[in-house]
């Protein structure tokens, strides 16, 4: 469905967005983005535990937080929010902003489920960018392994995540493997010893 220019003005006056950043200034200049390209329902967060409690009551439509922030950081808000089985809005759409613009820090946004990553200093056109690929291209939530992501555009990206995932389960599978072997070694050595003793 392709949807026309007055149709896409509306649907992104119609946003509730959360704004997450524990920097007023940078607050107020996204704020103030925001409100020039037409999104009329704004609400801020100072911190990430502030975050949590304003997707519980506001229920926004789209997430815009900061990597850095006070009491919980933006990687630790990702991993509650992308719990879909103890957090009731898991497939909030985020953008994730950040200061350094580090490879490392672009693969651990991908596997906490960040849908946008942009570093800072953003435009207003690069946020409407943003925020149009969300509202005309949303993509599903997927599970690979214990994450929980948006499904990647590229095949790159899916891989990546598919690797971490795999990564996991073979460490989790090793350590079942060790476990059972211990046990089995011990349940041997109980069975020796009552065979010894009768």
């Amino acid at each position: 469905m392709t949807m026309t220019t007055a149709n896409v003005e509306r649907a992104i006056e119609g946003l509730v967005i959360l704004v997450a950043d524990s920097n007023a200034y940078m607050r107020r200049v996204t704020r103030m983005m925001l409100t020039n390209l037409g999104v009329r329902a704004i609400y801020e967060a100072v911190d990430g535990v502030a975050a949590l409690d304003a997707i519980r009551t506001v229920s926004p439509d789209v997430m815009i937080m900061n990597w850095d922030m006070p009491v919980l950081d933006g990687p630790e808000v990702m991993r509650i929010v992308r719990s879909p089985d103890a957090f009731p809005k898991p497939n909030l759409p985020i953008i994730m902003l950040t200061d350094l613009g580090l490879r490392s820090r672009v693969h651990a946004a991908i596997k906490l489920g960040v849908h946008e990553f942009l570093v800072k200093p953003i435009s207003p056109k690069v946020l409407h960018q943003r925020l149009l690929g969300i509202l005309l291209n949303p993509r599903p939530m997927v599970r690979a392994g214990s994450y929980y992501v948006p499904m990647p555009r590229r095949r790159s990206d899916l891989k990546e995540v598919l690797v971490a995932a795999a990564g996991e389960m073979n460490s989790v599978a090793e350590e079942m493997t060790e476990m059972f072997a211990e046990a089995e070694s011990e349940l041997a050595d109980e069975v020796d010893a009552a065979m010894a003793a009768a």
